[in-house]
């Protein structure tokens, strides 16, 4: 067991979660590569993760580590990202050279994903100057007790290769790698109940 309080976020954490998990991403091959501009990463992750994984905040899925260093925004089962506002921003955010790639391979994603059931994590990340100390792990310590309580699946779509060993140790495996054109690959992780 690790000594970090996970809770759920509330209604005045939106902003301070948000800018954790732009922190938290600031590295990340597939989204470095959609936004491979400092200024552009910065100025656009955040509503990005708003669009993408913000439905966790309405439904009280998004979940902090105390101390808002790390986060996680769980989709339950039948709630999906806002697809029109995530292609709008798509389209005005990511340079033209990216963008079909960028489509292509959110395309792929669906498929690979259950057609049980499920939650689906869009978005999960650590600062990273908290990195390596447990957050991450509290967080999914969190998220896999209550799907083995109410019996349901979980998934996600891991955007970088150094993160796979974790998630298996919580009972992810990967079901698909997914490439489109130019783009870093991604890994699509199902874990079934316990």
């Amino acid at each position: 067991m690790n000594s970090f309080a996970v809770r759920p976020a509330v209604a005045g954490d939106e902003s301070a979660v948000i800018a954790s998990l732009t922190m938290a991403f600031v590295s990340d091959p597939v989204l470095r590569w959609m936004y491979p501009d400092p200024v552009q990463f910065l100025a656009h992750m955040p509503e990005f993760s708003r669009i993408f994984g913000g439905r966790a905040f309405v439904h009280g899925s998004a979940h902090v580590v105390e101390g808002m260093p790390a986060a996680a925004l769980w989709l339950p089962p039948g709630v999906e990202p806002d697809e029109d506002a995530l292609v709008g921003i798509l389209q005005t955010t990511v340079h033209e050279r990216e963008l079909a790639d960028v489509f292509s391979l959110l395309e792929l994603m669906g498929p690979l994903h259950p057609a049980e059931p499920h939650w689906y994590a869009p978005l999960i990340g650590v600062d990273p100057i908290h990195q390596r100390k447990g957050c991450g792990s509290a967080l999914l310590d969190h998220a896999v007790a209550q799907f083995d309580r109410t019996g349901t699946l979980a998934c996600l779509d891991a955007t970088s290769e150094e993160t796979l060993p974790l998630y298996r140790r919580y009972g992810f495996e990967v079901t698909g790698t997914l490439q489109a054109g130019a783009s870093p690959p991604m890994f699509a992780m199902v874990r079934p109940p316990r």
